[in-house]
């Protein structure tokens, strides 16, 4: 049974909520009063998950207060807004578990290691029928979403009227003491507890945070696909706690220019790109690639410039080069071994210092405890990791599994693992698996708090994949799930 309570309580959506009334006759004190019905709602979301005891929580419907045909006091309303809460929390994980449900599902349907092949048309006809349940599901959500701020509201406004009354009480206890008195009244304690409202502390995930070496800018630095800058697109970033813009210039070519307007300090990337210039959205000033203003509208043209960074492309990459010293005048290369095809490339904020997450890529002790759901699932933990350390950089092996590390200046890390399916291995080199993934991990530095993520997948089988419907997502689906901190 589902209660629903007038203002004082928090009514579920389902439900009509009447007006509540508040006696105000004198002589009577607190009266607030909330008079509670039941209504029924059916259906419930079958509990089939395999993500942990967060969905195990018991339909809290069954233990509503029983109070039918009732007025409620203060407090009983306060009991029945918690309950109200408890449903709203309940509901809501429903919703995401038929969320993450259906998501499962379209990640076996796209399966490429699956051993039932199916053909395009059988996979977009299932493609469709999900996509048309997980709309469904986030309608859900957004419900879900409205009984939660309006359950929020209501539990707010509740609050304000305990307070009220807890400082009737305690003006009245005040009024009885006598000036000599020195022990605080029950009632004052209990508004003080009430008014009282810590902030909660968020867990900082960055690390420790050091400097940065000056040295260290003087590299070349990868910063975004060439695939996600198109001829009129932009690409804000930040690198080294300075803010930038990349885009494409007449000629085709890229440019990064710093993203403030050198008239009002307007960040550029909120405009547009107009014949190769990024236009400002604020009084409509244009900037060429080497950050020089080319167009002054409403006043005469001066010369004024804006920082501007050495900038390439390269094998599919943006590079630029945000040093002092002056550029090499080569870039490496990061392109995958041969007989591998590029399958996915994904870019990701994350929140944490770009030193912190490359020792988490070049750490691999880590994956049998942490990735457990993932690529390391079963795996046992190697007596021993070995490394080489040749002079262009950092490189090993994991004895007796078949993965391959490498680590190179600045930021990138090289990995390459034979696979047979998910979870499995069947060799302990690469050399003796048959088939591999290889990846790419860029991790700029875009602050001392955060890191502009570059990751590129290869796989030298199944080409076929390229040209599966929707499989850029589920490549997705895969990077977020491995660079969770719940996995």
């Amino acid at each position: 049974m589902t209660i629903v309570a007038t203002a004082a309580a928090l009514s579920l959506p389902l439900s009509l909520c009447p007006t509540f009334k508040i006696n105000t006759k004198k002589g009577v004190r607190g009266g607030l009063r909330v008079f509670a019905v039941f209504g029924e709602e059916s259906g419930s979301v079958e509990r089939k998950s395999t993500w942990g005891t967060i969905f195990d929580v018991e339909d809290p419907r069954s233990k509503f207060p029983q109070s039918k045909g009732k007025f409620l006091d203060v407090n009983q309303a306060l009991e029945v807004a918690r309950f109200d809460i408890q449903y709203c929390d309940w509901r809501a994980r429903q919703d995401l578990l038929t969320i993450m449900l259906l998501h499962e599902k379209v990640v076996e349907v796209l399966n490429p290691l699956a051993r039932e092949y199916k053909s395009i048309g059988t996979l977009k006809k299932e493609l469709a029928e999900l996509q048309e349940e997980l709309a469904q599901a986030h309608r859900q959500v957004h419900i879900s979403e409205a009984r939660v701020g309006t359950a929020l509201d209501k539990l707010a406004y509740m609050e304000e009227l305990v307070n009220d009354r807890l400082l009737q009480d305690r003006n009245t206890a005040d009024s009885n003491q006598t000036s000599t008195s020195t022990s605080p009244s029950t009632s004052t304690a209990s508004l003080d507890m009430v008014k009282r409202k810590l902030p909660q502390k968020s867990l900082n995930v960055s690390g420790p945070v050091q400097p940065y070496h000056p040295r260290l800018k003087n590299f070349w630095y990868p910063v975004a696909f060439s695939t996600d800058l198109k001829d009129d697109t932009m690409i804000p970033i930040d690198c080294f706690e300075e803010p930038w813009v990349v885009f494409r210039g007449k000629d085709g070519k890229p440019g990064c220019v710093r993203n403030t307007c050198a008239h009002r300090a307007c960040p550029l990337h909120l405009g547009s790109v107009n014949e190769g210039r990024i236009q400002c959205p604020y009084h409509g000033w244009e900037y060429s690639t080497d950050g020089k203003c080319e167009k002054m509208p409403s006043t005469r043209l001066l010369n004024v410039k804006i920082k501007s960074l050495p900038c390439l492309e390269q094998e599919g990459m943006i590079w630029i080069w945000p040093g002092s010293d002056p550029p090499t005048a080569t870039l490496p290369s990061l392109q995958p071994p041969p007989g591998f095809q590029i399958h996915a490339e994904i870019v990701m904020e994350l929140p944490v210092e770009h030193g912190l997450l490359l020792d988490n890529l070049l750490d691999l002790a880590h994956a049998p405890f942490t990735h457990t759901s993932t690529f390391a699932k079963g795996w046992s933990v190697p007596s021993l990791v070995k490394f080489l350390t040749p002079a262009s950089g950092l490189q090993g092996y994991w004895d007796p599994y078949p993965i391959d590390m490498e680590f190179r200046p600045p930021c990138m890390v090289l990995s390459t693992i034979g696979i047979s399916k998910p979870g499995k291995l069947e060799g302990q080199s690469t050399k003796q698996c048959a088939t591999h993934l290889h990846q790419l991990h860029v991790c700029l530095p875009s602050s001392r708090g955060k890191t502009r993520l570059l990751y590129r997948m290869s796989l030298d089988f199944a080409p076929v994949l390229q040209h599966i419907p929707f499989m850029q997502y589920l490549w997705r689906y895969f990077a977020e799930k491995v660079k969770s901190p719940s996995h």
